[in-house]
């Protein structure tokens, strides 16, 4: 038997996949008697396209016009049982979506996960961990919520020394104060066995639905978990391959659908570095749908003067990761400043060294300038060296 969905978008091609018809019609369930027009902002279409979905929703028997736009007793049900939306706490739901009302209303919330963030495992700063407070962390969470990306969802954290995996759960359980809610799905990549391990004694504490895998994300991901997952956040290292890596594994696990959210966090960096990462997006079939400036606070993170920007991304028809396979480039920023990398461009094979000392400093202005010979901006590394300066002892340089 068909959804819902599955009966609207036969009748309408939209550009924007599914996920648009699901948000309009969840936006009925969570707003009963909304206007059209009001529709068609929360979702970001034109008016006729908004109405349009309408329509093909009513005939499905989702929705009905009456004092504006509801769902019937049979649609209203269906996304309870289907979407997991049975228990919600609907006045607290919206004090969520207001950004004045939601640390009022989490106050004690936030209180807990100060407890639970102060005995986390200290950071690894070989692998470009930092500790993101507990604010942040639910404040990502919250995000997920207002993106219509968490309840009855399968969540992916790719990296969680944050524990964001720990926010959402202890979230889901203030929205379902019955704590029956069991539809949402929270999995966490990591291959630091301290972060999982604690996460899952928290989860296990708090009865917290959360599965860890323990994972180098330099090796490629496993099948079982390709193609899974409705939306994932990454705060991956701050290099150029390392943001490009974690993404495309986040890639690789979400399902193949229009319109998924991607939860980038991501130092900010020099308009050249942010040129150059768009291209990664685009390389890799991805829109940005949003940028939060500052959106991130970290305890003691100097470099990044405490803070870093949250992206959006969107994906579309053409979405593929850029590293499908084993990786074996410098991938931490102590591995990029210590390492001569040679680059070999796909188009015209030109060799071009990367490094401190090399003809250019770091694969991003490569990709940014592009090959010398032709222009072409992909590229393939072909070897890597420690890079030593004259006087240097190379005892005092870590090898890969």
């Amino acid at each position: 038997m068909k959804t819902y969905i599955e009966q609207a978008s036969q009748n309408i091609r939209l550009q924007e996949g599914t996920q648009v018809i699901e948000q309009l019609l969840l936006e009925c369930y969570l707003k009963p008697g909304i206007s059209t027009k009001e529709l068609a902002r929360k979702t970001l279409l034109p008016t006729p396209v908004a109405a349009a979905i309408k329509r093909e929703l009513i005939k499905a028997g989702a929705l009905v016009q009456d004092r504006g736009v509801r769902c019937t007793a049979e649609g209203f049900a269906w996304i309870e049982r289907e979407w997991g939306y049975r228990g919600l706490d609907h006045f607290l739901y919206h004090d969520l979506l207001d950004e004045t009302k939601w640390t009022e209303g989490l106050k004690d919330m936030l209180v807990i996960l100060e407890e639970i963030f102060a005995l986390r495992p200290s950071v690894d700063v070989q692998i470009d961990q930092s500790k993101c407070t507990p604010e942040t962390s639910l404040r990502r969470a919250i995000l997920c919520l207002k993106q219509h990306a968490l309840i009855g969802k399968k969540i992916l954290c790719v990296g969680d020394d944050d524990l964001v995996s720990v926010s959402i759960g202890l979230l889901l359980q203030r929205l379902f104060s019955d704590r029956g809610h069991t539809a949402t799905q929270v999995d966490v990549l990591d291959m630091d066995e301290r972060f999982l391990n604690y996460i899952e004694t928290i989860a296990k504490e708090w009865g917290l639905q959360i599965q860890g895998h323990r994972l180098d994300l330099r090796e490629p991901l496993p099948e079982s978990l390709h193609g899974k997952y409705d939306c994932f956040f990454t705060d991956p290292p701050y290099t150029l391959q390392g943001m490009s890596l974690f993404v495309s594994r986040g890639l690789q696990a979400l399902k193949r659908e229009k319109g998924l959210p991607i939860f980038l966090s991501f130092a900010h960096k020099p308009p050249a570095v942010m040129l150059a990462m768009q291209r990664e997006f685009v390389r890799m079939g991805l829109t940005v749908s949003a940028n939060f400036p500052q959106f991130n606070a970290y305890e003691g993170a100097e470099m990044i003067a405490n803070r870093s920007q949250m992206f959006i991304l969107r994906t579309t028809d053409q979405s593929k990761p850029e590293y499908p396979e084993k990786f074996t480039d410098a991938l931490y920023t102590g591995e990029v400043k210590q390492t001569l990398r040679t680059y070999r461009c796909k188009q015209c094979s030109r060799d071009v060294q990367v490094g401190i000392h090399g003809e250019l400093a770091t694969i991003e202005q490569l990709k940014n300038e592009g090959c010398s010979g032709c222009g072409h901006d992909t590229f393939e590394m072909v070897a890597k060296k420690l890079d030593f300066k004259e006087g240097d002892n190379p005892s005092d340089h870590k090898a890969d």
